[in-house]
């Protein structure tokens, strides 16, 4: 070995020894994994609204097209309580009528009931598109008890002429 071999490999000795004791100072600072997963654990808890109207049971409309999701939470008389979109909760163009879209508009409608005090409600679904299902199972998830599911889709029984076919 040439001498500035021997002076190189004395240079990344104390080196390496310096990143040794860094990690294992990480390594000891970070939490366990019962300890994140006991934060994560405890229930979601929703704020009262300002001007809380106090609506225990409502109705949860899920318009599904195949263009947009959207949903409006109102009390049981039909006033709305609550609305989403998925073009309000930040998707654009063809984004809008996935099934993750439908999922995130119908926490945020729901959870804006729920400061209403929202506790229960019956799911009516209307439409054809991606977003129906996963909708429903986010009012699910966000701790509403679904009394009901009703598709309320319209359906013509040979009533008015239809529009003349599209052609492509």
């Amino acid at each position: 070995m040439s001498e500035e071999e021997v002076k190189n490999q004395e240079a990344e000795a104390p080196a390496a020894a310096a990143e040794g004791k860094a990690a294992e100072e990480t390594q000891t600072k970070r939490p366990t994994a019962a300890q994140l997963l006991g934060e994560d654990l405890a229930p979601v808890k929703a704020r009262k609204a300002k001007g809380s109207k106090n609506i225990t049971q409502g109705v949860v409309h899920v318009k599904a097209t195949f263009n947009n999701t959207i949903v409006s939470v109102t009390d049981l008389s039909g006033n709305v309580i609550s609305q989403g979109s998925a073009g309000g909760a930040g998707f654009k163009g063809s984004r809008k009528s996935t099934a993750y879209a439908g999922t995130v508009v119908a926490q945020e409608a729901v959870r804006s009931a729920m400061s209403h005090g929202l506790k229960e409600a019956e799911v009516r679904i209307q439409g054809p598109g991606a977003g129906r299902e996963s909708a429903v199972r986010a009012v699910q998830s966000c701790g509403v008890t679904v009394t009901c599911i009703k598709d309320v889709t319209p359906v013509p029984h040979n009533g008015c002429r239809p529009r003349k076919r599209r052609r492509v």
